[in-house]
């Protein structure tokens, strides 16, 4: 079933009608509803076409957000063979919340790394809801360390609103595990392609974001800290979220205006949550086209590039 959001209400009614009507052709095939349907179809793709052209941050946050978003496992099915998941950190335990591994990528090995939200309850509570903790991180610089020593470009899919923020995690370190974590991007000498699929929050992305080329689905978002956090710092108030997301500007294509970002993945009318396989696709030819690039140049060239690319940051503003 379609989950809607609340600004989505417009698309909700018309698809609500031809469910309708299609149930009532069905219980009576003497009534032909076909003309009807069609025309419904086309009034919904034209108001989510004018919906999705005109999202704020906000909005595109809650699109962001949405629980039938394709997640990382989706890509790394989609994508990716021969995915093989490495547990562990080799020094506290496991943390389902980001996964990591070896796997091919049309055909060329490669190391994946990403945080996984889950779908439903069940799996949401394993994944710790894409919040990762300190050996999560610990694991991700294992598997790089792995990837560097071997010539495996690192692929990295970005989706959390932030790293675990529980006093366990505090205790094991979860400050340095993120800075060491960042530290490891940058000191790769393999390329490394990052991908923010939904929410990249804080810290806990860019520990696994800081790569050669960074990509943003089109309704995805990058920010400092989440629209929440930020109004109940600035103002004591959550509820001001909205006002914070916009000033914030923690939108794709805020991120491209100020070279934060690489490029923005188009992704289909109406989110990625409504042709996954579409925006998927979309994502594969983007990393084929960055590990085609970065392989040209050698091990000290890519590391240099990397450094360069997140030291001018900001520098031409």
């Amino acid at each position: 079933m379609q989950t809607y959001l609340d600004f989505e209400k417009p698309i909700s009614d018309l698809e609500g009608k031809i469910h309708e009507l299609k149930k009532l052709a069905t219980e009576d095939e003497s009534i032909d509803t076909s003309d009807e349907i069609t025309r419904l179809e086309v009034r919904v793709k034209e108001a989510t076409r004018d919906i999705y052209s005109k999202l704020g941050a906000w909005e595109k946050t809650q699109v962001a957000r949405h629980p039938q978003r394709p997640h990382f496992i989706d890509y790394s099915a989609h994508l990716f063979t021969e995915f093989t998941p490495l547990a562990g950190d080799r020094n506290f335990g496991e943390d389902a919340a980001i996964q990591a591994g070896l796997a091919r990528f049309n055909g060329i090995p490669v190391a994946l790394i990403g945080q996984e939200k889950g779908s439903d309850t069940k799996t949401r509570l394993k994944h710790n809801f894409g919040s990762p903790r300190p050996e999560g991180y610990r694991k991700a610089i294992r598997v790089m360390e792995m990837a560097d020593r071997f010539g495996l470009p690192v692929i990295t899919l970005v989706d959390t609103a932030g790293a675990y923020p529980g006093v366990g995690a505090e205790e094991r370190g979860q400050a340095e595990a993120i800075a060491r974590s960042t530290e490891m991007c940058l000191g790769l000498k393999v390329p490394m392609i990052s991908l923010v699929i939904g929410e990249g929050g804080s810290g806990g992305a860019i520990a696994i974001a800081t790569g050669n080329r960074v990509y943003m689905l089109e309704h995805s978002i990058y920010s400092v800290i989440s629209p929440e956090g930020a109004a109940s710092i600035l103002w004591r108030d959550s509820t001001r979220a909205r006002e914070a997301a916009t000033n914030m500007k923690i939108t794709a294509q805020d991120l491209k205006g100020l070279g934060i970002i690489d490029e923005i993945i188009p992704e289909p009318n109406g989110g990625a949550h409504r042709e996954p396989v579409t925006v998927m696709n979309a994502a594969g030819k983007v990393i084929s086209s960055a590990l085609a690039d970065l392989s040209k140049l050698s091990g000290d060239e890519v590391r240099t590039a990397r450094r360069q690319k997140f030291l001018e940051i900001g520098r031409n503003l």
